[in-house]
């Protein structure tokens, strides 16, 4: 039985447990997908291959568009993204959010999964540590899942139903750290800031650092981030 499947991969933390466990659960061959958006921190793609060829993917894609185009969002805008934001103080949707890109996103998988004949793809998104960010939650995935089970001639045509797989949609960030750590992840690898320098060192002062950080001092792990504030070189 086939049991290929394809990853969204951002070069990230959640992104690369995600591939991670879709290979411990015997998906094969993994298929790896990234997108080079118009994002302001796209070292994060230079991760994103790094982790495909650790992971020995079958192939890995960087899809180009330019969510530029549209901004409204610190990723894509002339926006600052926002910082030294204290937990408590992370609510409503961010200025980070990037209007529609999981639904683009995904929309892309499912386009490449139907060329390639695969009914599973991986996203790791997360209702816990989401940050506010609506395509993050478990209802817009099924209703995703939904839509895409309409949509498409190998899923009206019978057989295995498309599948959008969230093994992390539930967990800490601090549990997603550990269930990695199990599978021999190296974090090392991956990129999560929002806005790093010219030699790809996390700011530690945006959200997305701000989490990360709380996650490994969670999960009682080291950190292997570089930094530029001071102390975590």
């Amino acid at each position: 039985m086939d049991r290929s499947a394809i990853i969204l991969s951002s070069g990230g933390l959640d992104s690369t447990t995600c591939l991670a466990i879709a290979r411990a659960e015997g998906f094969a061959p993994i298929y790896s997908l990234s997108f080079d958006y118009g994002q302001r921190h796209r070292h994060e793609l230079v991760a994103a291959e790094a982790v495909a060829k650790a992971f020995g993917a079958k192939e890995h894609r960087v899809i180009k568009i330019d969510l530029r185009q549209f901004g409204k969002s610190a990723l894509t805008d002339a926006i600052d993204v926002p910082k030294d934001r204290k937990m408590g103080e992370m609510t409503g949707i961010p200025i980070t959010y990037v209007p529609a890109r999981n639904t683009i996103f995904l929309s892309y998988a499912l386009a490449w999964a139907e060329v390639l004949g695969v009914r599973d793809v991986f996203i790791g998104v997360n209702a816990v540590d989401y940050s506010g960010y609506p395509d993050c939650r478990p209802e817009y995935i099924a209703a995703f899942e939904k839509m895409a089970n309409l949509a498409t001639k190998m899923t009206v045509g019978g057989g295995k139903a498309f599948e959008v797989h969230v093994p992390l949609i539930s967990l800490s960030k601090a549990q997603i750290i550990r269930r990695g750590v199990e599978l021999g992840v190296d974090y090392g690898m991956t990129h999560s800031c929002y806005d790093p320098d010219e030699r790809g060192r996390a700011c530690g002062r945006c959200d997305s650092c701000v989490i990360r950080m709380r996650g490994f001092e969670e999960a009682g792990v080291g950190d292997p981030t570089k930094y530029q504030v001071t102390g975590r070189e």
